[in-house]
């Protein structure tokens, strides 16, 4: 079984003895036996004076792109890092001038658009030049540490769901991540990173022995992370994914799909590791609440060789090439960004919604990323703390 940052820190924290410490924490914080971080540690003398909460707040009780107000739930101040505005995105000075050490133990899920990275990445900037350590609490990237997966992101469509330069799947945890980007940005931070026990790059989030806590409304398991890449694509066309049903993410529809249609077209692609079931759902809420949908249930058959990023292309260019007439790249504001569209900040530039309305062959759009893939993979090896 894993044992985990927090696990390993919990094993000896006189180091943390009167400092004056903030925690960057969600309810994925757990230690062994289901305790909250915050709660062990007040059990071993050690104070948290702040906890800062990410997206959907301290205990995921808020949907995507809903600012987050007070949580006492905690029984500590605890501030939000997603608000109303940009600057919400970001720790208030007034929040760090008596906070000597900030720690950061959240369970992300390996995509870069899964905004709990990219809070990280911004809290470090924050952190540039002041004296005050950090310290990443390392989890599993529950897609495993080795696949690499679509475009690296242009600088140009930096957004909050874009702030850390990696593709889409990028094959790191947390606590590389944090390594990787404090040397990109050549950042001065006092940054240590707790390391886990047993993971290997091998690991996919079952085999670790780990519970899954839902470290977000629309994030019920690990299945739902593993199509991820791809299926958030699908906030920025007017295609529900999933959301206000029990299975979000893992299908996706529209009152002008013919389910049966589509996944002829699907199955001409000839994707690995996954199969489609089409289907007809009526979401709660969000997009086209109350009304009846056809749509594709994504079934994932060998989770090894599925490329959860190229299906969500894949898709939406069979979407484009099926109805070119209905399916519309959303243009509303986004994670708090009005300039480009929701599919481009994902994606990392036009190219890929370009290529896909000139109904480009789903070969040429991959090889786009391929040598990015590459390039990355390299990289990345620099900052691995497990084989």
């Amino acid at each position: 079984m894993v044992h985990t940052g927090l696990d390993l820190l919990l094993r000896d924290t006189s180091s943390l003895k009167n400092r004056n410490i903030a925690l960057i924490a969600n309810q994925t914080s757990i230690d062994r036996d289901l305790e909250y971080s915050w709660s062990t540690l007040k059990k071993k003398g050690i104070a948290i004076q702040r906890i800062f909460s990410p997206e959907h707040g301290l205990f995921a009780t808020e949907q995507d792109q809903v600012a987050v107000g007070d949580q006492p739930a905690s029984g500590v101040q605890t501030v939000s890092l997603y608000g109303d505005s940009a600057e919400t995105l970001l720790p208030a000075e007034r929040f760090l001038q008596d906070i000597d050490l900030v720690m950061f133990d959240i369970q992300d899920i390996g995509t870069r658009y899964y905004t709990y990275s990219n809070t990280l990445a911004m809290f470090m900037e924050a952190l540039d030049g002041r004296d005050t350590e950090i310290i990443v609490l390392d989890r599993p990237n529950p897609l495993g540490g080795r696949a690499v997966e679509g475009p690296m992101p242009d600088p140009a469509y930096r957004s909050f769901v874009g702030i850390l330069p990696v593709p889409p799947r990028h094959g790191m945890t947390v606590g590389e991540l944090a390594l990787y980007y404090r040397d990109y940005k050549k950042l001065d931070i006092d940054l240590t990173v707790v390391g886990m026990e047993g993971w290997s790059r091998s690991m996919l989030f079952p085999e670790t022995g780990l519970p899954w806590v839902v470290p977000s409304p629309n994030m019920p398991d690990w299945e739902t992370a593993l199509v991820y890449p791809g299926m958030c694509l699908f906030e920025g066309l007017n295609v529900s994914e999933g959301r206000g049903t029990t299975t979000p993410f893992l299908h996706f529809g529209a009152p002008f799909i013919e389910p049966e249609n589509l996944r002829r077209k699907m199955a001409s692609f000839g994707l690995e590791g996954v199969r489609f079931r089409p289907i007809y759902f009526k979401p709660s809420f969000h997009k086209f609440a109350g009304r009846t949908l056809g749509g594709l249930f994504l079934h994932i058959d060998d989770p090894h060789a599925f490329r959860p990023f190229t299906t969500g292309i894949a898709l939406a260019a069979a979407l484009h090439e099926c109805y070119p007439d209905e399916l519309e790249f959303l243009e509303e504001v986004y994670e708090f960004n009005n300039v480009h569209p929701a599919f481009d900040l994902l994606c990392g530039s036009g190219k890929q919604r370009s290529s896909i309305k000139k109904n480009a062959p789903l070969r040429e759009i991959a090889a786009g990323w391929e040598r990015d893939e590459a390039a990355f993979a390299t990289v990345k090896r620099r900052f691995h703390l497990y084989e």
